[in-house]
This record gives C-alpha cells, sequence and structure tokens, in this order.
C-alpha cells in the first residue's frame, strides 16, 4: 500500500510517517505541506492513500480532496482532524473524501484506518460523527430545510435507514449487527443496497446523502 501525507506540521508528517513505515506492507511515498502539493504527489506518486490534514496554507485540505476525487485518481483520502467539531471535516467528506479520524488516535487505529481505505472500504472515526449528529440536532429545523430532501433517500426501507443513520453515526458493521441482533453479513448486504439506492461510491458518501438529506434529523423509526 502506498501512502502520502499531506500536512503542515513537519514533527507530525514525520511521526506519521515513522508509524506507518514500520508496518509491512505499507511504504509512504511521498510528504506535502500544502494542498497542492498533495495533489501534485497524487498524480506523480499514484498512492493507495493520502492522510490529508484539511487546514493547510494555500489550497486547504478540502479544496485538495475536490480536486484528487474529480479528476478520477484512484488515491482514497482520509482525513485527519484535531478537532471534534471542524466545519472542514464536513467540507472534505462532502468534496469525497472516503474517511475521516482524529489525529490523536492510536497507530494501531491509523494503520487500520490506511489499510481499510486501500482496501475500498470507509473510516468514520465515531468521536467526529456524533459531534457532526449533535450539529445537526443543536442547529435544528434550520439546518435540515436548507436544501430538499434528498429523494434518493425515500427509496431506502425503514431497516436500511436504521443502518445508515447508525453508520453515519460512526458504527461499523459489527456494532451495528449487534445493535439490531442480526449477523454482520446481513448488515453489509444492506449496504450494499444503500449505496445502489442513493448511487453512492461508497459508505462515506452515502453519510454525506444522509447528512444533506435531513436523514439525521428525521423522527426515528421501527428498523424491523
Amino acid at each position: 500500500m502506498r501512502v502520502v501525507i499531506a500536512d503542515d506540521d513537519a514533527l507530525l508528517r514525520a511521526g506519521v510517517a515513522l508509524v506507518l513505515g514500520s508496518e509491512d506492507g505499507i511504504e509512504v511515498v511521498g510528504e506535502a505541506a500544502d494542498g497542492l502539493r498533495a495533489v501534485e504527489l497524487c498524480r506523480s506518486a499514484a498512492p493507495d492513500v493520502i492522510l490529508m490534514d484539511v487546514r493547510m496554507p494555500g489550497i486547504d485540505g478540502v479544496e485538495a480532496t475536490r480536486r484528487i476525487v474529480t479528476s478520477g485518481l484512484p488515491t482514497r483520502v482520509l482525513v485527519l482532524t484535531t478537532f471534534h467539531h471542524d466545519d472542514y471535516v464536513w467540507g472534505a467528506l462532502r468534496a469525497g473524501a472516503a474517511g475521516f479520524l482524529l489525529k490523536r488516535a492510536s497507530p494501531e487505529r491509523l494503520i487500520d484506518a490506511v489499510q481499510t481505505l486501500a482496501g475500498g472500504e470507509s473510516v468514520l472515526d465515531p468521536a467526529v460523527t456524533r459531534d457532526l449528529v449533535g450539529q445537526l440536532v443543536t442547529d435544528g429545523p434550520a439546518r435540515a430545510s436548507s436544501g430538499p430532501r434528498d429523494p434518493r433517500l425515500a427509496q431506502l426501507t425503514a431497516r436500511e435507514r436504521e443502518v445508515l443513520r447508525q453508520a453515519a453515526e460512526g458504527h461499523s458493521n459489527a456494532q451495528i449487527a449487534e445493535l439490531f441482533l442480526i449477523a454482520e453479513s446481513t448488515v453489509k448486504t444492506h449496504m450494499k443496497r444503500i449505496l445502489a439506492k442513493v448511487d453512492a461510491r461508497d459508505r462515506a458518501q452515502a453519510v454525506a446523502i444522509a447528512y444533506r438529506g435531513g436523514l439525521m434529523n428525521a423522527a426515528g423509526e421501527d428498523p424491523r
């Protein structure tokens, strides 16, 4: 797995590179201190994953993520953030980031996140997603009504809506299965159907659609 690290903190880059470089099967192929360089490295080094800080000089991590995704590059973006409440995280998710993780995460969690993204899945840090949901609840109807409800969400069954809500709160497939007393394979099947119905490329984009479409503000429904 080829990885690029984009952060304007040289010490943090060095620490992350040390952690990832010690893991068999992961190679750090470049470092960037600003968003423009991050995009250039994704084009030249073709990494599988880029760890993206959102607050950088020049173009920020949100715009860098947007350029990487819209250019069709295969690199998947993992946003690293210091703050729970960070509008940059929401912007990066909307721009196409495949996941986000707090910078204080353990080395093991960071390695697992890189491996997960490289494998085609998404990583949504529960601490960050819980706060995003909290912001929606605090902002109330005004935020929910800022745009029309996404008609794609109306295609979901009651169980699929509940599964998507739990995914949007950062819960893993295993945690969702335990909550609803169903098999993890059943949750995976629900997620595949959700992605198809809402036309999402991955779990992270489905979560963005759930936020924008007002699903996280809607009253709870019987998931049976």
